[in-house]
């Protein structure tokens, strides 16, 4: 008999018990040591006001089930606990209890005055206000809803309510504003309180817009609304608002932006003469005034997305001296965040602390900023030991130069403080290989630095915006990384918003005020919630999302019109193709109207596949049939009967094979070609941000498993690991956003966070470790690790909605050992690296098959080799690089880089352009001594 263990989840933010919904839904991962468990019933209990209720599941049913009590009212707090039954018939023990707290207010309840400084000294001013109440008797209990126009911090007392930063972050602030929901009873006491809150603009007040065109979006100051009910003991209630009885102040943050960063004069801390802070009770300071009253905001919502908080802290790793004699922090991880310092000195003495991702020839390389100062100011009060953060503002950064200290300078009294939205983390990786393992922490960190309330293309320069393009690709990787579903469930809720005739903007929230169509960016109304469904099993926000879905889809069948096909108009295309110009980032080889129509087809069939899942079978058949009819104009226009694209470049052939547009029987005619293209270009990338997510999974499912191994451990620009080897900590924006001299790439556009191109990881997850689901949220999990040659080992472990799953294989003596965990209540197939097909249930599971690595290289290879030869034997190649450096860097360069490695030239043929008769001896000289070696050893063995 088992011994099941449910643990509770609800549909909360991370790390809290409050929820946005009457009706959360909830779910339970289940512990046991019985194999093959499944469970056959459930028992879900709820005790609230005293009185408990039950609710009977049949079936496996344990993961995003629908609330089946009645709705919760507002502030209603319950218990939840659940016990499962198996097949086997064994019973468990209830759950631990799982607190839920109704996190949104009443109808009618929001009253609160949207109040501000009444005349402010600059543009985005940051604000003081404050309130004092008297608390009658005893307290049952006391909750505060607030939101800005702006970013907040609430103190009651003197202390904060919370932990959260930069709160409630950006959304589209006309149409969907945010509350929080905190309770703070404890800080309470009978008498005298005082409520006080620090305000900034940082989304609200900045400039968006690139040059020129920058201007203010949503306002010029921040603002204000915040209520607060107490609760007695006694039954009775009253409400604290936001009103024009309340004062208002500047203080010691005298400027703070996003982009520029934040001033703190300490000598204007406001403290009154006993010493209290104006976030206590009987503050007497002077200046404050009546707070002015604004247009209110638009009734704010209970938060669905996790908060952002401080989460990690690191030290300094070396203290740098720049050639200028600037004295450079260099903390070892690009981060996103700020700093904390710990310092005194005299008073008026100002700290100047400017950030930085990369040094250039040794500075700060503050280029790629652009119009960010990024920069912040802090002025001694000269009282003892001074500790300050910077509270509204962030930073993209590895380094930080650092101006003004007074005295000989500690670097233990700098920390880099590392902010995000605080996500579970859910997915972990590790292979043999420590570049390839590097590239996936990069991964990791750029996911880290660019969820930060929204997802953003990058977080340190004038931008820092929620791109669409950048998440519809990196998507499938970070919901593996991070529980990502309620993230990713708010901004679509924005992504919806903001949509104009169903054409979806380039950014959501729409900062840059335009919103033209443009294929694989706005195809995230369509993919994204598809995302949340296979990963899990998230049916309300396909259904919440379906009219945005479907309007994008009608937008684009609009516009390609009785073709079919989407052409002519403006498009990124396949964005940042490593041979686009630096200035001309959408030039690619693969044309521009071949990448749109491919997404035409993917966003219609992904209409269709979401009717279908809804039950909306006429308009399921009905985006079926378009899709079809684009297929069929796609291939037709597209695809040559030989199987050759048009657009004779990898993204083109890989979108064909993994969007399933090009049929079955094509794929390995089109595959042999992206393979033989991908050696071509010397297993370099050649893919933008279109191909890039696409090329491994394409050239995997076509047989050619080591040409996307060799372009996996490329180390040569461009490739995912040139970045490793030139120390990258998080994923580069270009494939050479730092050159091989040092030096920043030209381009004005390049960051050294930009998570896109990583969306290389899902496919290390899924195909190289050999973990993915099978069917929505891993209820049905696939294995199929596919052993990579010159790799020991590669493992993955996720945990799933139902519990943790890992994959891995392992190679040694000839034998590949694939290890398999497969969490309670779930089924796998497994498909072996010999073919062998089975399925397994729950528990720990061990196979050995033979190993069948490629067979080394031909023994020979020498001027008479061909290209196509000399490229895949690794050995020789860099043999004739060896050489080639010695006698002419430039030579080599345009050996490595110029030469197409095709079967149907010689080596010496190609050398002729690159290498003078003495040096092209040399290297027939090395080729011949790796062929004897070679020779030797084959006859020893």
């Amino acid at each position: 008999m088992s011994d099941p263990v449910p643990h509770i989840v609800i549909d909360a933010p991370y790390r809290s018990d409050v929820v946005a919904s009457p009706a959360p839904e909830i779910g339970w991962r289940t512990e046991t040591s019985a194999s093959d468990w499944l469970q056959s019933s459930a028992e879900i209990e709820v005790t609230r006001g005293g009185e408990t209720a039950t609710h009977r599941v049949d079936g496996r049913a344990s993961t995003r089930v629908a609330w089946p009590f009645d709705p919760l009212a507002p502030r209603e707090e319950v218990s939840l606990r659940v016990r499962v039954t198996g097949t086997d018939g064994g019973e468990g023990a209830w759950s631990e209890p799982r607190r839920v707290v109704a996190g949104f207010l009443g109808e009618g309840e929001w009253q609160a005055t949207t109040i501000g400084l009444a005349a402010p000294t600059g543009y985005a001013q940051p604000a003081y206000l404050r309130t004092e109440f008297d608390i009658a008797g005893p307290l049952a209990r006391a909750t505060l809803y607030a939101t800005a126009l702006g970013v907040y911090q609430v103190a009651i007392d003197g202390v904060d309510v919370d932990d959260q930063v930069m709160k409630p972050g950006w959304t589209p602030y006309e149409q969907r504003t945010i509350h929080e929901t905190t309770d703070v009873t404890g800080l309470l006491r009978e008498g005298r309180n005082a409520i006080a809150v620090r305000l900034a603009g940082a989304w609200a007040t900045e400039r968006y817009g690139f040059r020129e065109n920058a201007r203010p979006l949503y306002a010029d100051q921040p603002r204000f609304a915040g209520q607060l009910l107490i609760e007695y003991a006694d039954g009775s209630s009253e409400w604290v608002r936001t009103d024009a009885s309340w004062q208002a102040s500047t203080g010691p943050i005298t400027a703070s932006g996003l982009y520029a960063g934040e001033d703190y004069d300490a000598r204007r801390a406001l403290v009154d003469g006993e010493g209290r802070g104006f976030a206590e009770a009987g503050y007497a300071g002077e200046g404050w005034a009546p707070a002015a009253v604004f247009e209110a905001l638009r009734t704010p919502e209970a938060r669905v997305s996790p908060f952002v908080r401080r989460l990690d802290d690191l030290e300094v790793r070396e203290v740098v001296t720049t050639p200028s004699g600037k004295t450079v922090l260099d903390f070892g991880q690009n981060l996103v965040g700020r700093l904390r310092i710990r310092v005194s000195g005299p008073a008026g003495t100002e700290i100047t602390l400017k950030h930085a991702e990369v040094l250039e020839h040794g500075e700060l390389g503050t280029r790629p900023l652009r119009a960010a100062a990024a920069t912040d100011h802090y002025t001694l009060s000269g009282e003892g030991i001074e500790e300050w953060e910077p509270e509204f503002t962030f930073h993209g950064f590895r380094y930080a130069e650092i101006d003004g200290w007074p005295g000989e300078f500690d670097p233990s009294a700098v920390t880099a403080v590392v902010i995000h939205s605080d996500m579970e983390r859910t997915g972990w990786f590790e292979a043999s290989h420590p570049l390839v393992n590097q590239l996936h922490e990069n991964i990791v960190w750029g996911l880290r630095g660019n969820f930060l309330y929204l997802p953003t293309d990058c977080p340190q320069r004038d931008e820092r915006l929620g791109w669409t393009g950048d998440i519809q690709v990196f998507a499938p990787t970070a919901s593996f990384l991070y529980d990502v579903r309620g993230f990713l469930d708010s901004w679509l809720r924005d992504l919806a918003l903001e949509q104009v005739d169903g054409v979806v903007p380039f950014v959501v929230p729409n900062a840059l005020g335009t919103a033209r169509p443009a294929a694989a960016w706005g195809d995230a109304a369509t993919i994204v919630p598809w995302v949340l469904h296979e990963r899990y099993a998230d049916v309300a926000t396909v259904e919440r999302q379906y009219p945005s879905m479907k309007g994008w889809a009608d937008a684009l069948i609009e516009r390609a019109g009785p073709r079919r096909l989407w052409e002519g108009m403006f498009q990124f295309g396949d964005w940042l193709d490593p041979d686009a110009p630096p200035h001309l980032p959408a030039r690619a080889k693969a044309d521009a109207d071949i990448v749109a129509s491919a997404y035409l087809f993917r966003s219609a069939d992904a209409v269709a596949r979401a009717a279908a899942l809804l039950g909306k079978d006429d308009e399921a058949r009905q985006y079926a049939e378009i899709a079809e009819e684009v297929r069929a104009a796609f291939l037709a226009e597209y695809v040559t009967p030989a199987g050759r694209m048009m657009s004779d470049a990898q993204t083109a052939y890989a979108m064909a094979i993994v969007f399933d547009i090009a049929p079955s029987d094509q794929h390995e005619v089109l595959g042999a070609r992206l393979a033989e293209l991908t050696r071509l270009s010397g297993y370099r990338i050649s893919t933008g941000f279109v191909g890039t997510p696409i090329i491994q999974d394409a050239l995997t499912r076509t047989g050619h498993l080591e040409t996307a191994r060799r372009l996996l451990v490329q180390t040569e620009n461009p490739s995912w690991l040139y970045p490793v080897t030139m120390g990258a900590t998080t994923i580069w924006e270009r494939w050479d956003s730092m050159l091989p001299d040092g030096s920043i790439n030209p381009g004005e556009m390049t960051s050294f966070n930009h998570y896109a191109l990583g969306a290389v990881g899902d496919w290390l997850h899924r195909v190289v470790a050999g973990l993915a689901p099978d069917a929505p949220a891993y209820e049905r999990i696939r294995i199929q690790p596919r052993p990579l040659a010159d790799f020991d080992h590669a493992r993955a472990e996720h945990l799933t909605p139902y519990g943790t799953a890992r994959a891995g294989w392992v190679r040694e003596d000839g034998v590949i050992r694939v290890e398999a965990t497969v969490p309670p209540n779930t089924t796998a197939v497994v498909v072996l690296p010999d073919g062998r097909e089975l399925e397994v249930g729950s528990g720990t599971h061990e196979w050995e098959v033979a190993d069948t690595a490629p067979a080394v290289p031909a023994s020979r290879i020498g001027m008479d080799s061909t290209l196509a030869a000399v490229i895949d034997d690794l050995e020789a190649y860099e043999a004739i690089v060896q050489v080639l450096e010695a006698s002419s860097p430039a030579g080599a360069h345009g050996f490595r880089t110029q030469t197409k490695w095709s079967d149907a030239r010689e080596l010496g043929e190609a050398l002729f352009m690159h290498a003078g008769p003495e040096t092209q001896q040399e290297i027939a000289a090395a080729l011949a001594a790796l062929s004897a070696e070679r020779e030797g050893a084959t006859a020893d063995a």
